[in-house]
């Protein structure tokens, strides 16, 4: 099991694929690494040579934010939201949806299972 930006990547998926298992690489980014590693598209995790998966990590580490850094940035990006008093921060302080979507009707994902209202029966 190949363990790359702290995660365990999956040992029989193809290496575009297990890549897309840490968190920040998507299926472009992960084609990308592949390429600039220079290892064949077919290849999988378990056939990896040590200096590849060392070569795959150097580009990850090189030139892309993941995993932890990339979700602290994220957290900081939206506390920055909400210490300013924007109105997205205000959304995201309130648990309701941020891009605009409706919440007079559905929005229960982010507002969580509906609450019965006393007094509504008639």
């Amino acid at each position: 099991m190949a363990r790359i930006a702290g995660v365990n990547i999956p040992t029989n998926k193809r290496v575009v694929i297990a890549l897309q298992y840490i968190h920040g690489i998507g299926a472009k980014f992960a084609q990308d690494i592949v390429e600039k590693a220079g290892i064949p598209a077919e290849r999988r995790v378990a056939e990896l040579t040590d200096a590849e998966v060392l070569q795959i990590r150097e580009t990850i580490d090189r030139d892309y934010q993941v995993e932890g850094d990339l979700r602290r940035e994220t957290a900081m990006n939206i506390k920055r939201l909400m210490d300013l008093g924007a109105y997205r921060g205000l959304r995201h302080r309130r648990n309701l949806p941020v891009r605009g979507q409706r919440t007079h009707t559905n929005a229960r994902t982010r507002k969580g299972p509906a609450k019965a209202i006393a007094g509504k029966k008639k």
